[in-house]
C-alpha cells in the first residue's frame, strides 16, 4: 500500500506564497493488511431470579402490603393465591392493598401473612438498568455497515495524483472534519480519539493539506477544526470519506509557526480513504515542521484503537518510533496503515513515552 503524505522541501526563490517553504511529500507503501479496524458492540446481559420468602405474623386482621414484588407464585395460600406462574418479570413499585380475615381462614392460634423479599427484585430491576443503560463503545461500526455523514459538508471532487493529488477538502471548506460525542462516535467511519496532556491545556488545530485556495498550503495558518484539551481531557473528531491533512498539538491556545507562517510543531498526519488508493488509510507522526524551524518537538503518539501500528515521538525527539524527524524526510513506509474500511484511531499528545 502506498499512501501520499504533503510535506514537501524547500520552495523558496520568487515564491508568491512563502508559506509552501516547508511543504512534503512522504511516500508510504504498505504491502500488508493491518489490523481490521472494525469492532462489534459488546453486548451485555443479566438474567434475573428474584426470590421470595415468607414470614408467619400472629393474630392480624387486616395486612397491607408495599412491596416490589414478581409474579412468582408464593409458598402460602392467602392472598397471593392470585398470581401467575408463568411470567417472572420484574415488577417495580406495585402496592397492594390486602385485607384478610386470617380467623376465618386459619385456626385461633396461629395467623399467617405472606410478605415478598424486595432484595433480590431490586438487584433484578437494577441489572435490567445497568444493561439498558450501556452506551455503545466508539470502536463499533454499524451492524449494517451504513455510516453516518451527518453534520459534514458537501463532499469536493478529487483531482491530480501523487503530491498534487487533491481529495475531500469538504464544501464549505473544512466541513469533512467535524468534533462528534463519544455516544455518536461508533456511527461514523473514519473516528480518531484525541487524549489531552496529564498536565496542562493544550491546543489542538486540524487542517486539509490542501488550503481554501486549492493550494498546497492547508497548514499556513488554516484549520478545519480547533479545540482544547484540557489535562487528562478526551475527544473525538469524526473524519470524512477521502479526507488527507494532518493535526498539531501544542501546550497553551495556539500553534507555534516557522518565519513564512506554517504551523512549525509535532504534527500528526492523516489520509482517510483515498479514492485514488483503493481507499488506503495511513497515519504517522513527524517533526520535521518542527526540526526545519529549529522550534521545540512535542511528543505525539498515533495507534490504532487496539494499540497496534503505532507511531511516535517523544518530547525533544527523546524516542522516535515509526515516525517521521527531518533526518528521515525522504524514507519510504514509515507510519501506519491498514487496507478499505472504518479506522479508529488513538492519539495522545503530550506524549513522553
Amino acid at each position: 500500500m502506498k499512501w501520499e503524505s504533503f510535506f514537501l522541501t524547500a520552495i523558496t526563490a520568487g515564491s508568491a506564497m512563502a508559506g509552501a517553504h516547508h511543504a512534503h511529500e512522504h511516500a508510504h507503501r504498505r504491502h500488508r493488511l493491518a489490523h481490521n479496524a472494525e469492532l462489534k458492540a459488546r453486548e451485555v446481559d443479566a438474567q434475573d431470579d428474584p426470590a421470595v420468602s415468607t414470614k408467619t405474623i400472629v393474630n392480624l386482621e387486616v395486612v397491607t402490603m408495599y412491596t416490589t414484588i414478581t409474579r412468582h407464585k408464593p409458598t402460602t395460600t392467602v392472598a397471593a393465591a392470585e398470581t401467575s406462574t408463568a411470567d417472572r418479570q420484574p415488577l417495580a413499585s406495585i402496592n397492594l392493598d390486602v385485607a384478610v380475615n386470617l380467623l376465618d381462614v386459619l385456626s385461633a392460634t396461629t395467623s399467617t401473612a405472606t410478605t415478598f423479599s424486595t432484595s433480590t427484585s431490586s438487584a433484578a430491576v437494577s441489572a435490567a438498568t445497568s444493561s439498558s443503560g450501556n452506551s455503545v463503545s466508539w470502536t463499533s461500526t454499524p451492524s449494517n455497515g451504513v455510516y453516518s455523514t451527518s453534520g459534514f459538508g458537501q463532499r469536493t471532487s478529487s483531482s491530480g495524483s501523487g503530491i498534487e493529488y487533491i481529495g475531500n477538502v469538504g464544501s464549505p471548506w473544512g466541513s469533512n472534519i467535524i468534533e462528534v460525542t463519544a455516544s455518536t462516535a461508533s456511527q461514523y467511519k473514519y473516528v480518531v480519539k484525541f487524549t489531552g496532556s496529564n498536565t496542562n491545556n493544550w491546543f489542538v488545530s486540524i487542517w486539509n493539506k490542501i488550503g481554501p485556495d486549492g493550494k498546497l498550503d492547508g497548514w499556513y495558518g488554516h484549520s478545519a477544526l480547533n479545540f482544547t484539551l484540557a489535562a487528562g481531557q478526551t475527544k473525538y473528531v469524526a473524519f470524512d470519506e477521502n479526507s488527507q491533512g494532518g493535526w498539531g498539538a501544542a501546550a497553551g491556545n495556539s500553534l507555534p509557526t516557522d518565519e513564512y507562517g506554517g504551523y512549525a510543531c509535532t504534527w500528526g498526519e492523516f489520509d482517510f480513504g483515498n479514492t485514488g488508493n483503493a481507499k488506503w488509510s495511513g497515519w504517522d507522526v513527524s517533526a520535521i515542521q518542527a526540526q526545519n524551524a529549529g522550534l521545540t518537538v512535542q511528543g505525539m503518539r498515533i495507534c490504532d484503537h487496539k494499540g497496534g501500528d503505532c507511531s511516535y515521538i517523544t518530547t525533544n525527539a527523546a524516542k522516535v518510533v515509526n515516525a517521521y524527524t527531518a533526518a528521515e524526510a525522504s524514507v519510504d513506509g514509515i507510519g501506519g496503515s491498514v487496507s478499505a474500511g472504518a479506522v479508529r484511531l488513538v492519539v495522545d499528545v503530550d506524549y513522553s513515552g
